[in-house]
């Protein structure tokens, strides 16, 4: 019987410093943003609340727009793409102040 025996190479290339770098970055200011909103969350007292809650919206939605431009390569797209994305989401917003807003109107007396 004849006997096969395969050799398998397995070639290891360098880690690229620059990805690591912009990685680590990216990193970096997540946790640098999210250390803030929990320090306002943390630190503003309770008679702030409605300060309180527009600045940590508003730091949640400069992260999540950071963590879409970066990972989801949204920042690197052309831009008519990123406008067709961006608009929409901004009447989105618009809709759910709106009917919090309104919402909250209603329940008063």
């Amino acid at each position: 019987m004849e006997s096969h025996q395969s050799s398998t190479t397995v070639e290891v290339k360098p880690a690229d410093k620059k990805k690591i770098r912009q990685l680590i970055r990216v990193a970096v200011i997540l946790f640098i943003v999210t250390v803030l909103e929990f320090g306002v969350a943390f630190t503003l007292p309770y008679t702030m609340q409605t300060l309180k809650v527009a600045i940590f919206v508003g730091m949640t939605i400069i992260k999540a727009a950071y963590i879409v431009g970066e990972f989801m390569h949204l920042k690197y797209e052309v831009k008519s793409l990123i406008w067709a994305i961006v608009l929409p989401m901004v009447f989105v917003m618009w809709l759910i102040v709106a009917l919090v807003y309104e919402g909250d109107t209603m329940i008063t007396p």
